[in-house]
Parts: C-alpha cells; structure tokens; sequence
C-alpha cells in the first residue's frame, strides 16, 4: 500500500500543506470518532489513549481533551526518541487537559542489553531488534496498562496491510492485551487526519514536515521517498511481515 498523499521530498511545504484533504463523508466520521470516544469514556473506565505523538495520536489526545473526557494519556519514553518527539512530549504536558503518563523501561534492562549485544544490536537480526523493543516498549506497556479496562490507540487500516482491518473496537483477548482496545480513526485517511490537524491547529512533531509519516525510536526510524509505502521507514532493513514491535500484533 502506498501513500499518494506523500509529496516529494523536495517541496518546501509543511506536513499540513502537503496532506491535508479530507474525505468526502469526513464529517460522517468525525462524527463516529467523537461518540466512540465518550463511550469508550463512559463504559470502559478506566480507560486510556497510547500516544506515541504522531499525527493520529495527537489528533486523538486533542479529541479527549476539546470533548473533555476523563482520558488518561500515555506515552512510552523508550529513551531512543528523537529531540523534536521528546520536545512535542513536554509542549503536550504544559498544555493537556487529560494527564499525561511517561513510562520509562527498566534503567538496568537497557544496560545490560547495550553491553551484552551493543549498541547496534538491533540491525544484526531480527529476534535482537525485537528485544529491544520488548524492553523499551513491551514492558514499559504491560506497566501502562496494568489496571486498565481499554486503550485507546491510533491504528488506521490505510497504515500497512498488516492493519488493513482494524476495526473501531477490538474484544479480543490477544490485539487487546486482555482489554478492550479503540481505535477511533481506524476507517480515516491520511488527509483526513490532516485536514483536521490543520483545521484545528494541533501541535505536531515538525518530524512529519520532514517526510517521517511513521514515527517511533531514531535508530528505527528514516523519512520515505515518492511511492515508498507508509510504514517504509520503520524498521526498513526488514521484511515488510516483520515491521511490527509488538505492540499491536495478534500473534
């Protein structure tokens, strides 16, 4: 699956300039969001969002807090963000209405991986690359979501064909980690998320304006040229079945 709505690295134009479109039943969906949200609020408590603040992630948070929903942010600090995601984290902090939550892996974990397999460690395979997501993202989240009836997060089916059909709501036991688990702007487009970053001035990671549509850790995340698919720059030296860390697997 490819992003028509990437433009070639060599405009000047932001992020917004560039994507912003919305569908035509755009409303329509918006709409479906919003009452997800509040149910999801109202039924599931405690529930909350899992922000790796990116695009649909920020979109989100701005949706808890304009419908003021008792919602609960989180994000994994995985200690390998970039500085404009670490910069994005603490502007979302000052201006949040719903609390922020940073969860941070185990200190010793991380150490005692770096010394035991190096610093690149995750470029020589992937059962390496994977563990060290397992430390800086899996166990951070199992933390996050320890008491929890949902998550929220900000799967889309357009992302990879891996998410192709993410539904609105997932019951089962596995995507869910054994909880209920959102996904509000699973049936939005790329432009539609940017029409409304851009129709609502959402603060977003400048990353984007850089041609990063996916962003996660540094060392695992590039921009992408014309015609790369959306998710090409994660994890780019592996097979597209493999660009998954685990966070949102079924298996």
């Amino acid at each position: 699956m490819t992003s028509s709505l990437i433009s070639s690295r060599n405009s000047p134009a932001k992020a917004t300039a560039q994507n912003a479109k919305a569908s035509p039943d755009f409303a329509a969906k918006l709409a479906e969001t919003q009452a997800l949200l509040r149910r999801a609020a109202a039924e599931f408590t405690p529930v909350t969002q899992a922000s790796s603040l990116g695009a649909e992630d920020v979109v989100i948070t701005h949706l808890i807090n304009s419908l003021q929903l008792d919602i609960p942010v989180f994000v994994l600090e995985t200690g390998a963000l970039h500085t404009e995601t670490l910069a994005l984290l603490e502007r979302t902090q000052a201006h949040s209405r719903a609390a922020i939550h940073v969860f941070r892996p185990v200190q010793e974990s991380v150490i005692a991986f770096v010394r035991d397999q190096g610093q690149d460690a995750i470029y020589k395979s992937i059962e390496l690359r994977k563990a060290c997501c397992g430390i800086r993202k899996m166990e951070p989240l199992a933390r996050a979501l320890t008491g929890q009836r949902a998550w929220i997060t900000g799967l889309r089916q357009e992302q990879s064909t891996a998410r192709a059909e993410v539904p609105l709501q997932d019951d089962s036991e596995v995507a869910g980690k054994g909880l209920s688990k959102f996904n509000p702007l699973a049936q939005w487009t790329w432009g539609d998320v940017w029409h409304y970053i851009a129709e609502n001035q959402v603060d977003y990671n400048p990353l984007h304006d850089q041609f990063f549509p996916s962003i996660g850790c540094a060392p695992c995340t590039r921009a992408i040229s014309l015609g790369e698919e959306f998710r090409a720059g994660r994890w780019w030296w592996e097979d597209e079945a493999a660009k998954e860390c685990g966070l949102h697997v079924k298996a």
